[in-house]
């Protein structure tokens, strides 16, 4: 299997909040333009609450777009290796490697070194690690 089979949907910002901090971020330019057009005919008061709403909005999109592409980037999950074991009918030694491509149960394999006896697969499974849980004392 491939180191590089994480590149899932679920890695990927959502394109919902994605199109939301755009259209969040074209309408500030929009508010900062308008209070530009606001201060040449004169309204001050108008221009200082549009040049205030255009660069508080600009700042909060692009601070959500700059969390929002950490986040995903602590998301990496890493896939458990997937292990193939392998047993010898004759003298019943086990023995696991990664798993290959055209692996499947009961698929004879090459002859054992230790009776040349004929290998087989007998599993195929994910190697799970068990999170640590912190001691309450």
């Amino acid at each position: 299997m491939s180191k590089n089979a994480n590149a899932t949907g679920s890695n990927k910002i959502s394109t919902f909040v994605l199109a939301a901090i755009y259209v969040t971020l074209a309408l500030s330019i929009v508010a900062i333009v308008v209070a530009v057009g606001a201060f040449y005919e004169g309204s001050t008061e108008v221009t200082i609450y549009l040049l205030a709403i255009g660069f508080i909005a600009m700042a909060l999109s692009g601070y959500y777009l700059f969390q929002s592409r950490k986040h995903v980037a602590s998301l990496k999950i890493e896939n458990p290796p997937v292990l193939t074991a392998i047993e010898c009918k004759t003298c019943n030694k086990t023995e696991t490697r990664e798993f290959k491509r055209g692996d499947y149960v009961f698929k004879e394999m090459e002859k054992c070194p230790k009776c040349q006896g004929m290998g087989m697969i007998v599993a195929i499974y994910r190697e799970v690690k068990e999170k640590e849980k912190p001691v309450n004392v």
